[in-house]
């Protein structure tokens, strides 16, 4: 089971350029307010507002996620034209926690647009921040990093025997590096230097959706082509919400909703000629990340409606449906993603709230039992 870590809770020079000295995201969850009646906001961590980049405070994360059936973390990993962004809690909290050996981690290279939407605006467009695209140099130097910061850590997760790397946005990728062909020859000069530093094979993961949430977002058309054309290794999901549009504004049922993204387990998995990891979505909310004075109206993300009534209890129901699935022997290997362990703003967590308590990552050690 791999889970996927959004590490914007902690300080970042681009952060602090953008929106004042000290600011995290965590400043969002403070602020969040109920947007209408019913509204359970704000959702607040029961380990208080904590820096990700302690080695200490990572090392309880992982502890937790390890005690509960966690594999690994997959970090939300940015890199632009101009360098990083948000690597902190990988590089200073993960790779310093004392006890990283007992979690596997791997990245998600998070590859889209940043934009103005921490908090948005209801009026669009939003700005954008950075460009989600990189050239072939800038791919160069962000894969030279990962091969010698992340691959020769023994906790880097492999997959069927090759050290998984994610992309989010595919096509991004193809307009930064210069068309299908140049981004065919990147990926495999990128294997090739994993193969030279004496580390073996890469498992690169794609990361497929049909629906747009960020602005910028491009979606893939004759996805199996495309991806064996590329060289790819298997496919997944992020979030459901890339995949089935919630039908009720402002709440949709979590458990009406739970059994269309279900069903998606064996359509895609019939799909797509590569394997595919089906995905588990613990939540939606992300009123946090909108103006909180302005009206919370369906008018496009971060505005859009709400997922309602997923306590620790339905959330299970949709792991013992991934279970179910993977029992039937069609994923190989068996693999499923969560979203997510602290997408706290946009209400995707697996970590402990002062509502629950533990009773997510409960729900996964009653199914998947404790490593």
């Amino acid at each position: 089971m791999a889970v996927y870590y959004f590490p914007n809770y902690h300080l970042d020079p681009r952060n602090e350029r953008w929106h004042g000295e000290g600011w995290t995201e965590w400043d969002l969850a403070r602020a969040a307010t109920p947007r209408f009646e019913g509204h359970q906001q704000p959702k607040l961590p029961l380990w208080g507002f904590e820096d990700e980049a302690d080695p200490g405070v990572m090392a309880k994360k992982i502890a937790a996620a390890a005690d509960h059936g966690i594999d690994c973390f997959i970090f939300d990993w940015y890199w632009y034209e101009d360098g990083p962004y948000l690597q902190r809690a990988l590089e200073e909290g993960f790779l310093g926690a004392a006890n990283n050996g007992n979690l596997k981690f791997s990245l998600m290279w998070a590859n889209h647009d940043w934009v103005d939407i921490h908090p948005a605006q209801r009026s669009r467009p939003a700005n954008k921040l950075a460009g989600g695209t990189v050239s072939e140099q800038a791919f160069l130097t962000a894969t030279d990093h990962m091969i010698r910061r992340y691959f020769t850590h023994p906790s880097y997760w492999r997959v069927n025997g090759g050290l998984y790397v994610s992309l989010y946005e595919i096509m991004s990728l193809i307009r930064g590096l210069g068309g299908i062909d140049k981004t065919k020859s990147a990926l495999q000069h990128f294997r090739e230097r994993v193969r030279a530093a004496g580390l073996g094979e890469l498992h690169l993961n794609a990361v497929v959706w049909g629906k747009q949430i960020l602005p910028g977002e491009q979606g893939m058309t004759n996805v199996n082509d495309l991806l064996d054309s590329l060289g790819f290794d298997s496919i997944t999901s992020y979030v459901w919400i890339h995949h089935q549009a919630m039908p009720n504004f402002p709440t949709t049922s979590y458990d009406e909703y739970r059994e269309a993204n279900v069903a998606d387990f064996g359509k895609f998995t019939d799909l797509y000629r590569l394997p595919y990891y089906p995905n588990v979505t613990m939540g939606w909310d992300p009123s946090p990340r909108t103006i909180q004075t302005d009206r919370y109206d369906n008018v496009g993300y971060p505005f859009t409606p709400i997922l309602a009534g997923n306590t620790p209890q339905s959330f299970e129901q949709s792991l013992l449906a991934a279970r179910r699935f993977l029992d039937l022997g069609k994923t190989k290997p068996p693999i499923v993603t969560i979203n997510a362990w602290n997408e706290w703003t946009e209400g995707s967590y697996l970590e402990p709230d002062t509502v629950n308590g533990y009773g997510y990552l409960e729900a996964i050690r009653r199914v998947f039992g404790s490593r």
